[in-house]
């Protein structure tokens, strides 16, 4: 192999990584958020035996 040819390797950009897991993982910390505010809102529910709560009374 030439030096030429060498030196040519270390010269290439690499690709940016991480871009979209970044967007991905970000999505599916929404989507556990959302899922742990209704399993929440669940729970409370089963919880108030009088029925004095309503949807909107929780304020996530």
């Amino acid at each position: 192999m030439d030096s030429f040819a060498f030196d040519d390797v270390f010269d290439q950009e690499r690709p940016q990584r991480g871009g979209r897991t970044k967007q991905a993982k970000r999505k599916w910390r929404e989507i556990e958020a959302l899922k742990d505010r209704q399993r929440l809102r669940k729970e409370l529910q089963d919880i108030d035996m009088l029925g004095d709560f309503s949807d909107s009374d929780f304020d996530f």
